[in-house]
């Protein structure tokens, strides 16, 4: 094999790549619903037992790995007046505990309840299944399924 033929395999190969995950990244972007206004918000926030804060920077999140906002947590919604990092397949958990890795996370998922996937990156609404208490948590975490990572947590009690 000649090294112009090795030069552009490793050149087509790295271009492949960066395709690739510049598809992965932009995907849930393009696929993702309206998001929710900030009226929506606010109507769905109203009565809220509880609110927190997320933050960038708790101990996990990252450059590709964040959220910022008022989280509003009621035994009907959890809502985000903010933004979270684009991602696929965010689900949104109350743990018993606060959390900002992902190696807690891990240890401590048999201890949360999911409660629903996340389909916006600007402010969402997430309906609280009527089994799951909010009042019996201490957390709300947003995580990412497909890939495992800890996205943000607020702990609002």
């Amino acid at each position: 094999m000649t090294l112009r033929a090795l030069t552009l395999i490793i050149t087509h190969g790295l271009v492949g790549f960066a395709g690739f995950a510049g598809g992965v990244y932009m995907l849930p972007i393009l696929t993702a619903p309206p998001a929710p206004n900030e009226g929506a918000v606010m109507a769905a926030s109203l009565g809220a037992d509880f609110s927190a804060q997320f933050r960038k920077s708790l101990q996990d999140s990252d450059a590709l790995h964040w959220g910022e906002g008022m989280v509003s947590i009621s035994k009907d919604h959890i809502t985000l007046l903010g933004e979270l990092a684009p991602g696929p397949d965010y689900r949104l958990y109350l743990s018993p505990q606060f959390v900002e890795t992902e190696a807690e996370f891990n240890r401590l998922k048999a201890s949360m309840v999911e409660v629903g996937d996340i389909k916006t990156f600007s402010n969402f609404v997430v309906d609280v299944p009527e089994q799951i208490n909010p009042a019996d948590y201490n957390t709300v975490i947003v995580w990412c399924e497909a890939f495992g990572e800890f996205i943000t947590a607020a702990q609002y009690q």
